[in-house]
């Protein structure tokens, strides 16, 4: 080998490894914190489905609409990671106060919004056809849950403002609290034992919606009272709305919102092209869907620690520690979808029988969970190409380029497939999986293409303007 050789790879192959320690450090926690936010959803449709069939039904028709209130107000509040990580790598953290103040004001407005919309959703319970069997107790369901959207989104705000400064384990501390408290107050409100009311779907609204609350307020004194966060001048002032600032953060909140909306649109508008093909065929997508959204939490952990690596060298201006950190995190993400990929394809019908009993169902869901091991490798690259594009504060073309991909691709393949070509779910899945193959090209060749022609440095944080303390220009 010769030395000009060797002399690199002894420079490249230490830095690759502390890269990875330091991305799977952030990384680690992150992923438990999403682990436990789905352990909420699970625990809402085991309990909910041991009531009885019209409450399990219920609650999963209400928090379909519930899940639009929170992919908008959680990728909106997307924009606070990076920038706070911007901020913390330039050595800026006392500007950082000035920054969070405005991103709780977007929480406030969002958040009121948001319960305005969840708690009058009448006419989308309509346009998504609910049974009029249901329509009272979905109603019931989301003016209850409705409540917990201001803290929902203000939660956010402060998890963004704990994993833009590399701190991600109060994530994990306060999603596993919300997991503990939600768990048996669901049991409380909705069976009532020892004489309570038995409310039904209206508890689990009620639950969710303290549950909510309780992780807010309980985040925000851990993080006022904590050495760790000294120095950020969070009480220095207070600030009415500097609408300047706030624009800053929905210029690059807006398009992540609308990315994480299309994204989840699509799996909601499969799942209801599926619903009309029959029941076991239905059973079988909401197994598999299961398993492939269980699996995605790792690399979308990979992705918010990939973002806080990006947003930190960026800060630092140090444009080869921008490329380490995104190509560094992207390889993990393989590896990770590896190991995922090669469990789903080789014991799909073991998987399918933790769901269900029925051999026509399990059958159907292991054709299915075939399809979903095959994308794993394309969902991993894209969620963590656009993870480390968030790094940059380049969220508009990625926001086009998921609406083309999802929307462009994989719903008309998906219908094409699956009615034309008569092959049912499984065809939905292929679209599917066309859709993401789509975002993973287009969005890895726009980070390949930003990280080498450092289309970023324009986006690092420069002087405040002096009318808007801490404004990101």
């Amino acid at each position: 080998m010769s030395s000009p050789r060797l002399f690199r790879r002894s420079i490249v192959w230490p830095r690759v490894r502390r890269e990875w320690r330091a991305t799977l450090h952030l990384a680690l926690p992150l992923i438990g914190a999403q682990l436990a936010a789905m352990g909420t959803n699970v625990v809402d449709a085991i309990l909910a489905g041991h009531l009885n069939p019209h409450v399990q039904a219920t609650v999963t028709t209400g928090a379909s609409v519930w899940t639009l209130a929170i992919l908008l107000g959680v990728g909106t509040m997307m924009a606070v990671p990076p920038t706070v990580a911007q901020l913390d790598g330039a050595g800026r953290r006392h500007e950082v106060g000035a920054v969070i103040r405005q991103a709780l004001w977007i929480a406030l407005i969002l958040g009121v919004v948001l319960c305005v919309f969840v708690r009058h959703a009448e006419p989308a319970l309509n346009f998504i056809g609910v049974v009029p069997s249901l329509h009272h107790d979905v109603a019931r369901f989301l003016g209850a849950v409705g409540w917990g959207a201001p803290a929902l989104v203000g939660y956010f705000a402060l998890r963004g403002l704990s994993e833009g400064l590399s701190m991600p384990r109060p994530s994990l501390l306060f999603s596993l609290m919300g997991l503990v408290i939600l768990a048996p107050l669901d049991y409380l409100l909705m069976y009532g034992p020892f004489g309570l009311p038995q409310l039904g779907a209206l508890g689990s609204g009620i639950a969710t919606a303290v549950t909510l609350w309780c992780e807010f307020i309980g985040f925000a004194i851990y993080i006022l009272c904590h050495r760790n966060y000294r120095g950020l001048g969070l009480l220095e002032r207070f600030d009415w709305p500097q609408w300047k600032a706030i624009r800053e953060l929905l210029h690059l909140g807006v398009p992540m919102a609308v990315s994480v909306v299309m994204e989840g649109g699509l799996f909601v508008a499969a799942a209801l092209a599926i619903a009309t093909l029959g029941v076991d065929q239905a059973a079988a997508h909401q197994i598999a869907l299961s398993v492939a959204s269980v699996t995605f939490m790792v690399p979308l952990g990979l992705a918010m620690a990939i973002t806080i690596r990006v947003g930190n060298a960026v800060g630092r201006d140090d444009a080869t520690a921008v490329r380490y950190a995104g190509f560094c995190g992207i390889t993990m993400v393989l590896a990770t979808q590896l190991v995922s990929a090669t469990l789903v394809l080789t014991l799909p019908h073991a998987i399918a029988r933790l769901y269900s009993d029925d051999a026509t169902v399990v059958a159907l869901a292991a054709q299915l969970l075939m399809i979903a091991g095959v994308f794993q490798f394309s969902d991993g690259i894209q969620v963590a190409a656009n993870g480390a594009l968030r790094g940059l504060k380049d969220t508009r073309v990625p926001m086009f380029i998921t609406m083309l991909a999802y929307w462009g691709v994989g719903m008309p393949v998906g219908l094409w497939l699956a009615f034309h070509h008569h092959l049912g779910a499984r065809g939905m899945w292929m679209g599917l999986a066309a859709g993401l193959s789509a975002a993973a090209v287009m969005l890895f060749t726009r980070w390949y293409r930003s990280a080498h022609r450092e289309r970023w440095r324009g986006r690092a944080p420069q002087t405040p303007l002096p009318d808007v303390p801490g404004l990101i220009s």
